[in-house]
């Protein structure tokens, strides 16, 4: 028996120094994010009091700051969307 997959869209949060930001619709809480970079993925848990990271699979150092960082920034945004 063949599984069919449901596919769901995906939005993108916005894409900035070579880091895509993102969720699946339909996705469970907490509000959390998508992170996708040259090396790899992560996903960060996005709250009115902060970001945590959740998971990382592959992102450098650098990019897990850089992409907290814009996170922290646009936190509002990603919270809405």
């Amino acid at each position: 028996m063949k599984h069919q997959l449901k596919h769901h869209p995906i939005p993108e949060i916005l894409r900035i120094f070579g880091l895509r930001f993102f969720f699946f619709s339909r996705e469970y809480e907490p509000i959390h994010v998508h992170v996708q970079g040259a090396d790899g993925t992560a996903k960060f848990n996005v709250s009115p009091e902060g970001i945590t990271l959740v998971e990382n699979h592959g992102l450098k150092m650098k990019d897990l700051r850089l992409a907290e960082s814009v996170l922290e920034e646009n936190k509002e945004l990603a919270i809405e969307k």
